[in-house]
């Protein structure tokens, strides 16, 4: 049974745009890596596996969303990042190597501030 939360959150995803969507991913990608660092902190291996593979997933899913045909060489160039970020964690998974979260949690972030960066202009387009 899903509780009020989890319906708020279930609405959200339903109505929101292509644009709200891709900002939700990346926010997930940059709050699992994190959480998967905190886990590295108490050696918790189960939740940085968990986390990591969640991050993953959501790369995996911006990967497969990219429309190169319309974003050209810039899709191109972003699907080699993304493929980065998945082959650097998965790397980090097998290895539970944190200096490698490290290294490509900056990477996420920046991404993420990208993504976000790109959603604040088409707002101020749209309202315009």
């Amino acid at each position: 049974m899903l509780n009020a939360r989890d319906t708020y959150k279930n609405n959200s995803i339903n109505t929101a745009s292509k644009e709200k969507l891709l900002i939700m991913l990346v926010d997930g990608g940059v709050k699992f890596a994190k959480i998967a660092k905190l886990a590295f902190k108490s050696n918790n291996l189960k939740e940085i596996h968990t986390n990591l593979v969640k991050t993953q997933d959501i790369f995996y899913e911006l990967m497969i969303t990219l429309d190169t045909d319309k974003g050209g060489v810039w899709a191109e160039n972003l699907k080699s990042v993304y493929a980065f970020i998945i082959d650097r964690l998965s790397r980090c998974n097998i290895e539970k190597n944190e200096a490698i979260l490290d290294e490509i949690l900056p990477v996420i972030q920046d991404v993420s501030d990208m993504w976000h960066d790109v959603y604040n202009e088409v707002q101020k387009s749209k309202n315009n």
